[in-house]
C-alpha cells in the first residue's frame, strides 16, 4: 500500500479507501511543440485540474493534448499537421503517466514526417512500445468532454448530435469505432460509384451487403447504448429529482433504429438492403447515398418541462448539457468495473450561475473524477465545494 497524493487518502492498485472507485487520472503531462507550448511539463495528483487564463493563453491546447490520449482526433478534430507549433521544425508530441485501476502506465502520441520521406503520420507509445493505432490508448484512458462548439448541440444539424451519441458509445463500446467505419468505408465506395454514374450490379450489390450488415450494426449499439444511457439518466432523476441539471429525454429518429424497435435485426439487413438496391436511381440523381444510419438524429428533451431542448434557454440548454455529460460518466464507469473516466469542461463557467457551478462541483466530488477545467476567472473555482490544482495559463507556460 502507498501513500496517497492527497492528504489522507490510500490507495491500492488505482482503487481508494475513501469509499470511491478506481478512476484514471493524470500524474505527469509533457508537450513538446503542441499549439503554443514550445515545451512542458506538469506534475499532478488525483485532483481535479483547474486552469486559468486569459482568452487565447493555451488553455483549450491543454484540455486538447489531454483528450489525444484517447483514441481518434480529439476535442478539436482538427488535423494532426495543424497542432504543430507555428515555427516549429518537425512534428507535435504529448506524453503522460497515466494512473488508473490496473496502476500506472505510460502513454505518447506525437506527430512527425517519417524519416526519409515528406509522409507524415501518428505515431503511439504504450509504455515505449509502438502501437499499432491510436486504439490502443483506448485500453488506458476514457474521457468525456464538454467544449463551447457544444452549445448549439441541440438547436445544430442532425451530424452533430449523431457525432455526440457516437463518440459516447466509442467510450462503452470499443469495438464500436472499428464498426462505423467499416459501414462509412463502404457508402464511400458505394457513393463513388454513384458519382461516376456508373458501376456494375455486382459491385453494388457487394457494398450494399457490407454496408447492410454493419449499419444495422450500427443502430442497434446506438439503441442499445441509449438505453443503458436513459437508465443512468433514470438513475439520477430518482436521486435527485430538483437537481440543477434537470434530466433529459432521448429518443433515436433513423429507418433502421426504429424498425429494430420491433424487427429481428436479420430482417432489417434484408430490408435496408433492399432498400439500397431500390434506391440507386435516386441516390445516382443526388449523388449520395440518401438512407442509412449516417442520416439518424437524436432527440433530445427536457425533461422536468415537457420540452425540446432546442426551444429552451441558453441557460436550460447548458445546464441539460452538463446533466448529460455527468450521466455519460457514470455510464462509463458502469461499463469499466467502475473506473471513473477523465472529464474535460472547457469554458465551463459560461451560462453556468453560482448555484449550478457549486452543483457541479459537488457532482465532479461525488463522481471521484479527475476534471479538468478552464475559464478566465480563477474566483469562480474557489468554492468549498471544490478541491482541485489551480493552475494559471500565461501562453506557453504553467504558473502555480
Amino acid at each position: 500500500m502507498r501513500a496517497g497524493l492527497l492528504a489522507g487518502r490510500e490507495t491500492v492498485e488505482g482503487a481508494t479507501v475513501d469509499g470511491r472507485g478506481p478512476r484514471i487520472w493524470i500524474e505527469r503531462l509533457r508537450l513538446t511543440d503542441f499549439r503554443n507550448y514550445a515545451g512542458l511539463a506538469i506534475e499532478l495528483d488525483e485532483r481535479p485540474v483547474v486552469l486559468t487564463g486569459a482568452n487565447g493563453a493555451g488553455k483549450t491546447n491543454l484540455l486538447e493534448a489531454v483528450s489525444l490520449l484517447a483514441p481518434g482526433r480529439g476535442l478539436r478534430g482538427a488535423p494532426f499537421g495543424e497542432i504543430v507549433r507555428e515555427g516549429a521544425a518537425g512534428g507535435w508530441a504529448v506524453a503522460a503517466r497515466v494512473n488508473g485501476a490496473d496502476g500506472p502506465v505510460d502513454l505518447g502520441t506525437g506527430y512527425a514526417a517519417a524519416p526519409g520521406t515528406e509522409t507524415a503520420g501518428r505515431t503511439v507509445r504504450v509504455d515505449g512500445t509502438p502501437a499499432r493505432s491510436s486504439g490502443a490508448l483506448g485500453d488506458h484512458v476514457r474521457l468525456v468532454w464538454l467544449t463551447p462548439a457544444m452549445d448549439g448541440l441541440f438547436t445544430g444539424p442532425a451530424s452533430e448530435r449523431r457525432r455526440f451519441l457516437d463518440r459516447l458509445i466509442q467510450t462503452v463500446d470499443p469495438g464500436y469505432r472499428t464498426l462505423l467505419g467499416r459501414f462509412e468505408r463502404a457508402m464511400r465506395q458505394r457513393n463513388r460509384l454513384l458519382e461516376a454514374e456508373h458501376g456494375a450490379p455486382a459491385q453494388f450489390e457487394g457494398l450494399e451487403a457490407q454496408m447492410a450488415e454493419t449499419g444495422v450494426a450500427v443502430a442497434a449499439a446506438r439503441r442499445d447504448a441509449l438505453g443503458r444511457l436513459l437508465a443512468c439518466i433514470e438513475t439520477r432523476r430518482e436521486a435527485d429529482a430538483a437537481s440543477s441539471f434537470p434530466w433529459a429525454t432521448l429518443a433515436l429518429a433513423g429507418v433502421l433504429e426504429e424498425r429494430l424497435a420491433h424487427e429481428a435485426a436479420v430482417d432489417v439487413e434484408d430490408a435496408y438492403g433492399a432498400m439500397l438496391a431500390a434506391g440507386r436511381p435516386r441516390d445516382r440523381a443526388a449523388k449520395r447515398t440518401l438512407e442509412g444510419p449516417h442520416r439518424s438524429d437524436l432527440l433530445v428533451g427536457h425533461g422536468p418541462r415537457g420540452m425540446a431542448a432546442r426551444k429552451c434557454s441558453t441557460g436550460e440548454q447548458k445546464a441539460l448539457l452538463v446533466g448529460l455529460v455527468l450521466a455519460h460518466s457514470e455510464l462509463v464507469a458502469q461499463s469499466h468495473d467502475g473506473e471513473a473516466p477523465l472529464i474535460l469542461l472547457d469554458e465551463i463557467a459560461a451560462h453556468l450561475d453560482a448555484s449550478r457551478r457549486t452543483a457541479l462541483f459537488r457532482e465532479i466530488g461525488r463522481l471521484g473524477v479527475q476534471a479538468w477545467m478552464t475559464g478566465t476567472d480563477r474566483a469562480v473555482f474557489v468554492s468549498e465545494a471544490l478541491e482541485a490544482r489551480l493552475l494559471s495559463v500565461e501562453d506557453g507556460g504553467i504558473c502555480p
